[in-house]
């Protein structure tokens, strides 16, 4: 049996078309946004480009909570209302898979920010707002895209896929916080040096493989929404930490000698990118 195509936003209006149109163009432009030194966004080491040090800061540490808190309560918003508020008026979607998961991921993320990683210095207020703004409205665009809840059908496959899914997201929640719990590792041992380089797990090959695996988990969210909007968000996603795993690996040749760190060593995918 063929497996049907991902479906889209239906209705009368244009607003699926636009939401469509936008997540084409981030999707185009991120890229190339992010491998710009000029114009990628201001947090983690790249807070300072150039040398300009933004006149109004937060902590770093509570800037990345502005980035992943948004999400998160959305998420739960999403996951909590629907049994909560029976007025039809406000036409919530179903609690969803997809959106547990949302949950689950930006939540894991929060806990990493407060238990895990360690920060310093400061970062502006406008990129992690922004960041936080998106990462919210990608929730809602998730939980729309799985408006019929957790028992819709997809065409026979819903099962399967629920199962494909789930495993390929698991896959991707775990290999990403494997990763950056030997980048916290590292920074924990070399309290002295600033910047050490990563090694163990696919650091061996790549920059960025937590990077790698985020994507994993949210084409694991894609799967289980089939939805083709939702698949655009991993194309936006991808585009932007592929962009961004450039940025890091330019980074840490700079930084580190041939030694620590090959020159070969690719960006995001082992061999290929």
């Amino acid at each position: 049996m063929i497996m049907n195509l991902p479906t889209t936003f239906q209705g009368p209006s244009y607003a699926g078309h636009i939401v469509t149109a936008l997540q084409l163009f981030v999707t185009a432009t991120t890229f190339k946004t992010e491998t710009n030194p000029e114009t990628r966004a201001r947090y983690s080491k790249f807070s300072q480009a150039n040398g300009k040090v933004p006149s109004a800061t937060w902590p770093s540490r509570f800037a990345m909570m502005v980035i992943y808190t948004p999400a998160l309560l959305t998420s739960l918003v999403f996951l909590l209302a629907p049994s909560v508020i029976k007025e039809s008026a406000l036409r919530l979607p179903r609690s969803s898979l997809a959106t547990a998961f949302c949950a689950i991921h930006f939540a894991k993320r929060c806990l990493e920010v407060l238990f895990l990683h360690s920060y310093s210095g400061r970062t502006d207020r406008a990129t992690p707002s922004s960041i936080g703004v998106y990462y919210a409205l990608t929730v809602v665009l998730v939980a729309f895209a799985n408006v019929n809840g957790v028992g819709k059908e997809l065409g026979g496959r819903s099962d399967l896929q629920r199962i494909v899914g789930s495993t390929i997201f698991a896959i991707g929640l775990l290999g990403n916080f494997y990763h950056h719990y030997l980048l916290a590792k590292l920074r924990s041992s070399n309290a002295k040096s600033k910047y050490v380089a990563p090694k163990g797990g696919l650091f061996e090959y790549v920059a960025c493989p937590h990077y790698l695996f985020e994507l994993v988990g949210w084409l694991g969210i894609a799967i289980v929404s089939h939805h083709l909007n939702v698949y655009l968000v991993v194309a936006s996603m991808s585009s932007y930490l592929g962009g961004r795993s450039v940025a890091q690996n330019e980074f840490n040749r700079k930084t580190f000698d041939e030694r620590d760190w090959p020159r070969s060593r690719k960006n995001i995918v082992p061999f290929l990118f």
